[in-house]
């Protein structure tokens, strides 16, 4: 090999290093679960069980959170809040099922069961039904509902925001009314499905 050669392979080599940093900069901020794909149905394991929720014989599962994991924050993500809402149920007034806020930035997954109960990596809010945890689906029969999961990359300290918050409480943190600035970086989200069977 010529030196001219070698000095094009390795401008070559510099090129190819660049676009591979450029396209790895670019890679999309993503939420996923090894226990169902976007779009498909959610294992019944992770709905609600009667034992937790007796009034309701729509609750056929276990109430086992399920994994999460996420890749790519956004520039400047000091911490994450999760929401879980069902917008199809009550006749489409919703069902917020999990609020989970003050998740440290380095975090990038919960293992499956761990939202199930209280833990210190996040800060609980307030579902529709009170519970400050993981509370899976009660569909009804008949269509399946989409149980939307949002990620929200923040610039807040994990310890800003006190527990308790319900849904509507985190966004007007999140998102203050103007001329306050967006506290949001960034969000991605992932849907599961669920019917009764």
């Amino acid at each position: 090999m010529t030196k001219q050669v070698a000095v094009v392979v390795a401008a070559g080599g510099l090129i190819l290093t660049s676009l591979c940093t450029a396209a790895s900069a670019a890679d999309p901020f993503t939420l996923t679960s090894t226990m169902f794909k976007d779009g498909a149905l959610v294992p019944q394991k992770i709905t609600n069980s009667q034992a937790n929720n007796p009034q309701n014989p729509n609750c056929v599962g276990e109430n086992v959170s399920p994994q999460l994991s996420w890749s790519n924050p956004p520039s400047g993500t000091k911490s994450y809040a999760i929401t879980v809402v069902d917008p199809e149920a009550r006749g489409s007034a919703g069902v917020v099922h999990w609020i989970a806020y003050g998740i440290a930035g380095e975090t990038t997954e919960f293992a499956e069961g761990e939202t199930s109960k209280p833990s210190p990596k996040f800060v609980g809010g307030k579902g529709s039904g009170g519970k400050d945890t993981w509370q899976g689906p009660c569909t009804p029969p008949g269509p399946p509902h989409h149980y939307t999961f949002v990620l929200i990359a923040t610039d807040l300290d994990a310890k800003e925001l006190p527990p308790g918050l319900t849904r509507e409480e985190l966004l007007t943190k999140l998102i203050p009314p103007a001329p306050a600035a967006s506290r949001v970086k960034g969000t991605t989200g992932l849907v599961g499905l669920w019917r009764k069977p």
